[in-house]
């Protein structure tokens, strides 16, 4: 059984303008150990998938349905609020995207990782800052105790997001959803924090969800990626056949704009044109009218999920060949 199920997840916004379809129909599983990443443009629905799955869009103008959405067999969406707390930080955990508004301001760093080891793991004092120091030395934080007592406007950006990463550890959830977690990192910490994310899964055998613009990162770390776009999981892959054969216009447009490290050069093709407008309903391919590869039949029906291989599926009509 998959740790994470989820069938036909929507999660909508209530605006002046109309209603945006953020998530429109997404399903996938995640199984025990396993890396799955969530690659797209900004706006194409990934960390609103993330934050649907943890519960933390905001009811209004949010609004979460779905078909199912389980959590090692239980229905996350059925859950109490207080029920879905307890869960939180302690079997679920999220590395939010932008630390300084994750981060409280006037807490110390010590007083946010020991609160979080005390309300989960009932461990307090000598206890709770010893390991509270054992998580920023994890995660490369240079004079781990003597940081304890600063203030997060004291860290530079790189070393609160380091921060949350911690906070997020602490309690060894099961799912860890990191939205991207090493962006604002240096190549030398990335690193060191994506062999952290690996030794998790294979000794601990945590299950990831690992959101990012760099498809470097995710080739080197992800199990199997879902491309999203405009709200919607337009291809699903093993990490090495998606790379090798992409089957969709928009992962071929993703990777001819992408600089590559290994040593084949390539002139970079942008995506032309701009997402759609989320608040209007979506009859045809929603990447139509920035594709380089359609073919007529896109302009005629609706894409339908086409397989390509074991667990390789793409929403898509054009034929990019083998």
């Amino acid at each position: 059984m998959a740790l994470l199920s989820v069938r036909n997840l929507r999660t909508r916004f209530a605006t002046d303008r109309g209603t945006v379809r953020a998530v429109d129909g997404v399903s996938f599983d995640l199984a025990e150990g396993e890396i799955l990443g969530l690659v797209g443009e900004s706006g194409s629905g990934k960390s609103v998938t993330a934050l649907s799955v943890m519960r933390l869009v905001p009811e209004p103008p949010g609004r979460i349905a779905a078909d199912s959405l389980a959590f090692d067999g239980t229905e996350i969406l059925a859950l109490s609020e207080a029920e879905m707390r307890e869960k939180r930080g302690a079997s679920m955990a999220m590395i939010f995207q932008d630390p300084m508004r994750s981060l409280n301001p006037v807490l110390t760093i010590g007083r946010q990782l020991t609160e979080v080891l005390h309300r989960h793991q009932k461990i307090d004092g000598a206890a709770a800052r010893k390991r509270a120091i054992e998580l920023l030395e994890m995660v490369g934080i240079p004079m781990a105790e003597k940081r304890l007592a600063a203030y997060p406007h004291q860290f530079s950006g790189g070393m609160r997001q380091r921060v949350m990463i911690a906070i997020a550890l602490s309690c060894n959830p099961r799912l860890l959803i990191a939205d991207e977690a090493t962006t604002a990192l240096d190549v030398t910490i990335q690193a060191q924090i994506v062999e952290l994310v690996k030794q998790l899964t294979h000794e601990r055998g945590t299950s990831v969800i690992w959101i990012s613009h760099d498809l470097g990162v995710v080739a080197g770390l992800c199990d199997r990626v879902n491309v999203m776009y405009a709200g919607r999981v337009v291809e699903t892959s093993p990490i090495r056949d998606l790379f090798k054969h992409p089957r969709h216009g928009y992962t071929l447009g993703l990777m001819g704009s992408t600089p590559r490290v290994d040593g084949m050069q390539h002139r970079l093709t942008p995506i032309e044109g701009l997402p759609p407008n989320l608040t209007e309903p979506q009859t045809l391919c929603p990447f139509l009218p920035r594709c380089r590869v359609s073919v007529e039949a896109c302009r005629q029906r609706p894409p339908e999920a086409r397989s390509f291989g074991p667990d390789h599926t793409a929403v898509c009509l054009a034929d990019l060949g083998t």
